[in-house]
């Protein structure tokens, strides 16, 4: 039996399969070794009862996780995992790596994230060429959920909403200066709840003011980004994943052709493709 997982900060996509059948689909709690111990993830382990029932049934696991983006933050889940999962061998790697993965298989491509978090990064066939693009919710994550609930609630605060965009923030979330601060700056993993305000974006899609902010923030991805791997690898296809870029995947075609790119896939969660494609290896 193997298990494939494919984690976010906010969650984690599992499925279990043997002999090329899925014995179980679930999600638990993300983790991300930014913000998550080894203890932490054995005890959410130890919470599941898919998990309980099969843990010494599973023989391979293929995790790939947003925050695993080093040696040492591997096996921060290698270890965990290792030690609740006693008769399995253990591969961790960078959400990038399963992205390009889902969406090239064995093949050459660029793969940019878009969910909670941003990313992007070239994949040779086998790996994702080693770059500085995963700089995290501060000093990153062009476009993603965390970056537009910066913008929504920096305009809200210095009073730059649109009176009819402000009064529909106003009557959904009833919240003030001092309470947005603390949660953002007090809290843990802020990014999760900036990237809670995705949703006020999609509700109010359609108006010119929320439409643009998006846009914006897909240029800036394609442009920091993007645009430099395109340059290096002209002919290898773009693909796209996470939840953003599927959710406002009409702006993201549309900051794409500004930019003289053309996206050939995208991919609201890979942890499907991934597990296809472990399932053909095994």
């Amino acid at each position: 039996m193997i298990a494939v997982i494919y984690s976010g900060s906010q969650h984690a996509n599992w499925r279990l399969a043997d002999k090329g059948k899925t014995i179980a689909s679930f999600k638990t709690n993300g983790i991300n070794p930014y913000f998550t111990d080894e203890k932490s993830i054995v005890q959410l382990l130890n919470k599941n009862i898919n998990l309980i029932h099969h843990a010494e049934e599973i023989k391979r696991i293929y995790f790939f996780g947003a925050g695993a983006s080093n040696l040492m933050l591997q096996n921060i889940i290698s270890n965990a995992l290792s030690a609740f999962f006693k008769y399995a061998k253990v591969t961790v790697e960078h959400d990038i790596q399963g992205a390009a993965i889902a969406c090239c298989k064995d093949d050459e491509g660029i793969v940019s994230i878009c969910g909670s978090g941003s990313n992007a990064g070239w994949y040779n066939g086998k790996k994702i060429k080693p770059n500085n693009y995963g700089l995290g919710y501060i000093l990153a994550d062009e476009g993603s959920g965390n970056w537009l609930g910066r913008q929504l609630i920096k305009a809200y605060m210095n009073e730059t909403l649109p009176a009819d965009i402000r009064k529909k923030f106003v009557k959904r979330y009833d919240i003030d200066r001092k309470t947005l601060l603390e949660k953002v700056y007090r809290q843990k993993q802020p990014a999760l709840y900036l990237s809670s305000f995705t949703g006020f974006y999609a509700d109010n899609r359609e108006h010119a003011y929320l439409r643009q902010t998006i846009k914006q923030g897909f240029g800036l991805l394609l442009n920091t980004y993007t645009l430099p791997l395109h340059r290096q690898y002209p002919n290898a296809p773009l693909h796209f994943t996470g939840s953003v870029a599927d959710e406002f995947k009409d702006c993201l075609q549309e900051a794409s052709a500004d930019a003289g790119l053309e996206i050939k896939y995208i991919l609201r969660e890979p942890i499907n493709s991934l597990l296809t494609y472990y399932l053909n290896k095994n």
